[in-house]
């Protein structure tokens, strides 16, 4: 029988760039874009734990489905290195999702020295980065015809607490940088959005305690838990399949409703 209905929810083929993604969300992201038939370039920071995300997705779906880079986002020149060789191997690009970022402690009150690195450090890996990975695969993402960019954001560039000013001050800008570039590249075919993540069960959360985890989700989410990995990467999929070919410039909290609540 014939479809009544006209764009594709898949993205079979498609090529993706996914960068953070030896752990928590990027490894879920790089995991359900496999499944979903995408060959993956998964992209972090450490050889061994690239090599054991890569070994997951080739026990499933075979040695063609993933790629590992192991690249410091914060370096100019391995951003170009990395984009030359994904095109080199695979072909194309078609999605890019930044979602490597780093959360340093950076308080008005800390010592010089260690609020200059972490300073340094967090916008390097956070927004700069994000920029630079844009501009390398725009050539890539044109030709593709349907050009996807994701940015992983955080509920802390809307709510956040002390301690964490340079975390707060990159992901507030990653919104104004998915905004920015989404109303520069829409003519050229590509789609650019942001998600933020709320509470999630990543590496960036596991020194909580379960007790605490469990005494803020239920006063600040009205879902009353963590979200799991995959539930970030389930929407970063679902901006990146041909149908939402009308979706840019959003960006999407995944966090249970807790930005949303007032008490």
């Amino acid at each position: 029988m014939a479809r009544l209905t006209k764009l594709s929810r898949s993205i079979g083929g498609k090529v993706a760039i996914v960068t953070g993604a030896a752990s928590g969300m990027g490894r879920a992201t790089a995991h359900l874009f496999a499944d979903e038939g995408a060959r993956v370039a998964v992209v972090d920071i450490g050889q061994g734990r690239v090599d054991a995300v890569v070994a997951e997705i080739h026990a499933v779906h075979g040695t063609h489905a993933a790629t590992g880079w192991v690249c410091d986002v914060s370096d100019h020149g391995a951003i170009h290195r990395l984009v030359d060789e994904v095109a080199a191997a695979f072909g194309a690009i078609d999605i890019l999702v930044n979602n490597a970022g780093v959360a340093l402690p950076n308080s008005v009150f800390q010592d010089e020295d260690s609020f200059e690195e972490n300073w340094d450090r967090t916008v390097a890996v956070n927004l700069t980065a994000h920029s630079r990975l844009v501009r390398a695969c725009l050539p890539h993402l044109m030709r593709s015809g349907a050009g996807r960019v994701v940015n992983i954001a955080s509920t802390e560039a809307i709510v956040t607490g002390p301690g964490l000013m340079a975390y707060a001050a990159t992901k507030a800008g990653v919104v104004g940088l998915t905004k920015s570039l989404a109303v520069e590249l829409g003519k050229h075919g590509v789609n650019v959005n942001c998600i933020y993540p709320g509470p999630i069960n990543t590496g960036l959360t596991s020194g909580i305690e379960d007790k605490d985890k469990e005494t803020y989700a239920r006063r600040r989410v009205p879902l009353r838990r963590y979200g799991d990995p995959e539930e970030v990467a389930q929407m970063t999929l679902n901006l990146c399949l041909p149908a939402s070919s009308f979706v840019t410039g959003a960006a999407i909290a995944v966090d249970g409703g807790m930005s949303i609540r007032h008490t």
